[in-house]
């Protein structure tokens, strides 16, 4: 029975000893990769490819050595698992988790018989965002709510991003919006808002470009999907 007790908690000391050491690898590459490349890295933990890390970024998702002197930026599949995109899935987590932070601060054109609901980065002027938003109200027929969130491709010392805080901060955002993608002047308006944090998040998640279309699951259609073709990507979801 001693020896069994002492067994159990040398097992306990080792488990605690190795997770204090990962901690401490995980903050000296975390600390390395900012420093050396000048990313903000959000997250670090074991990938799924033995000796190597993964580091979410305000550029992406990355892969590391484990000594953070090797950076990989890639796909990982999953041979035995058919293929799985491993890479992919950690990212529809990452989308699915972070939009929900972001549910009051969407600009939302609801459904009236509601059957999915999208997010979708967008610009106000993309041309593809534009022709997005002009068959608004057939998405809606389909019963698909969309969700916008801001994407200003030009960033945030552009005009495209103070006209986008314009309209989130109009007193009809959904009014704003479609006149801002119609070639409309929106009025100038401030206040407090998520652009700027929805442009970094954008960034994390792979968004390169407008418009991207963040699925329920968590993936992500880069580009102009027509209504009727995007409602049959989600019924096959």
């Amino acid at each position: 029975m001693k020896f069994w007790s002492k067994a159990s908690l040398f097992l306990a000391l080792f488990f605690s000893f190795s997770a204090l050491a990962a901690e401490d690898n995980y903050a000296a590459v975390k600390s390395k990769i900012e420093n050396s490349i000048g990313f903000t890295v959000s997250s670090v933990a074991d990938s799924p490819v033995p000796g190597l890390l993964q580091i979410g970024t305000n550029q992406g998702l990355f892969y590391t050595s484990q000594d953070g002197k090797y950076l990989i930026h890639g796909r990982v599949f999953n041979v035995d698992a058919g293929m799985r995109n491993e890479t992919e899935a950690t990212l529809s987590t990452m989308r699915k988790d972070g939009i929900s932070e972001f549910t009051d601060s969407t600009i939302e054109f609801k459904a009236d018989k509601e059957r999915y609901v999208v997010n979708i980065f967008t610009d106000i002027t993309c041309g593809y965002c534009r022709k997005l938003h002009n068959e608004i109200a057939e998405y809606n027929k389909n019963g698909i709510t969309v969700r916008y969130l801001a994407f200003p491709r030009g960033g945030l010392v552009s005009q495209s991003y103070k006209d986008m805080v314009s309209v989130w901060c109009s007193a009809d955002q959904q009014e704003a919006m479609t006149t801002a993608k119609g070639g409309g002047q929106v009025e100038d308006s401030s206040c407090e808002n998520k652009v700027a944090q929805q442009y970094k998040f954008g960034q994390a998640i792979g968004v390169s470009g407008t418009p991207n279309i963040v699925l329920p699951n968590g993936t992500m259609v880069p580009g102009y999907q027509p209504p009727r073709e995007l409602l049959n990507t989600l019924k096959n979801i």
